[in-house]
């Protein structure tokens, strides 16, 4: 049976679709006419426009793809397969105009190039575009915003192939935008920046939640603040720095993990992977933590065999046939490993995981080891976390009697793992829990 365009999903809220493109589709115009229209009798508006912008060639063509994005924001609305994702989808649609809208009122910008006159059918869309688009809704892009936005649903819901067609698609209606002669450079740079927030603010599996934070975790938030903080003066003070505000943003967002919000600032799922959105908007955070781990890593095995068939090591950079993988980091994402299979239940780096987490990560673990020959146990450099794990697992499977002897066996096996005296505390409390048994 060949592979469908759209994968198969059992349930379609048509009527639900069919009310969100009630709501946003008179919103949408009747917010963004009012005020584009308002814009125009300001005295107040400006420009900003690069000078390298005057090479960009005006491609009268170029308006189906701009014109075609009112279409698929319509479709997107009925491909969504669960509640969940079309009220997030919504809601991602009506932050876009709320947003935008208030960015223009705010931050009010005009297009400056005179387009050139166009005949024939380009230019008939081009004179219908005329009638509705006055040149002031400018800084975020909109378009842009709604390109980003829509592309992440389609993506989500088309095979491999089809995909693929999709993605350069909705790549030319974001060029569009800059050919059509309708934005500036500094809308798109702008768009994007607001349709990642937007996405990642409002995901479309998970939820945030928040928990009081351990005196630890609050120090730590601190010093990701502290960071976030230096980052933005720099970004703010330097001439040109503004590339500097991504790692702040980054940074400030970390902080607000380990301030309360824990895993969910990675939107990482159970398979693995984080959300795209996360990994844009954390991206200088991740690589820093990904040449970390291979700086520290560099003296330290792989993996070591604990017992029965479980070992323990750092997060592995290639996929290794015949073997489970258990990940407990929280700021790794797994991408394409083949058919591996890899469980997830991510942690907070850096600090030591309370009694109920470390309850459910020894459940998943027995799970997956009764499933499996081999299991590898694995945190960002298989030290801590992990080798919490791991020693909690071989006081439930009755290897070791006590939190010291499981202690024991682990840093025998695996010298160089890092357990403060808040682990062995935890270990003591999760010890006393299990019952007798021989190892």
């Amino acid at each position: 049976m060949t592979e469908s365009l759209l994968t198969q999903r059992p349930h379609s809220p048509w009527k639900e679709g069919l009310g969100w493109l009630i709501l946003l589709g008179p919103l949408f115009f009747l917010s963004y006419g009012q005020v584009n229209t308002f814009t125009s009798t300001r005295d107040d508006v400006g420009s900003l426009v690069f000078g390298w912008e005057h090479s960009i060639p005006f491609i009268p063509w170029t308006i189906v793809p701009y014109w075609s994005i009112d279409l698929l924001y319509g479709i997107s609305l009925f491909i969504c397969t669960s509640k969940q994702e079309l009220m997030r989808h919504g809601c991602r649609l009506l932050a876009a105009s709320l947003v935008a809208c208030a960015a223009f009122l705010l931050f009010p910008l005009k297009f400056t190039f005179m387009r050139p006159e166009t005949q024939g059918a380009f230019g008939w869309l081009f004179r219908q575009l005329e009638q509705f688009d006055l040149p002031y809704n400018q800084a975020p892009s909109l378009h842009i915003i709604l390109t980003w936005l829509l592309w992440l649903r389609f993506r989500q819901h088309l095979n491999r192939h089809a995909r693929i067609v999709s993605g350069c698609w909705f790549l030319l209606i974001a060029v569009s935008v800059l050919t059509t002669w309708q934005h500036h450079f500094i809308d798109v740079i702008s768009g994007m920046v607001v349709a990642i927030i937007i996405s990642y603010v409002i995901p479309i599996e998970g939820e945030w939640r928040w928990q009081r934070p351990t005196l630890h975790a609050r120090r730590l938030a601190g010093k990701y603040c502290l960071g976030g903080i230096l980052f933005l003066l720099a970004g703010t003070a330097i001439p040109c720095g503004y590339w500097l505000l991504w790692p702040a943003l980054a940074l400030l967002t970390v902080a607000a993990g380990y301030a309360g919000l824990g895993v969910t600032v990675f939107q990482k799922n159970s398979h693995g992977n984080l959300s795209l959105s996360a990994r844009m908007l954390l991206l200088p955070y991740l690589a820093g933590a990904k040449i970390s781990r291979r700086w520290f890593s560099r003296h330290t095995a792989q993996s070591n065999e604990i017992a029965a068939g479980v070992s323990l090591g750092r997060f592995p950079d290639e996929a290794e046939q015949g073997i489970a993988v258990f990940d407990l980091t929280a700021e790794f994402h797994k991408g394409k490993r083949g058919e591996q299979c890899w469980q997830s239940y991510p942690l907070m780096d850096l600090l030591v995981p309370d009694i109920q987490h470390l309850r459910t990560a020894v459940r998943q673990l027995q799970q997956l080891r009764q499933a499996h020959d081999r299991v590898l146990v694995c945190c960002a450099l298989g030290l801590s976390r992990s080798a919490t794990v791991v020693a909690a697992w071989l006081l439930a499977e009755g290897y070791a009697a006590s939190a010291v002897q499981a202690v024991a066996l682990v840093t025998s096996r695996r010298p160089q793992i890092v357990l403060t005296p808040a682990h062995i505390a935890t270990l003591e409390a999760f010890s006393k829990e299990q019952p007798c048994q021989t190892a």
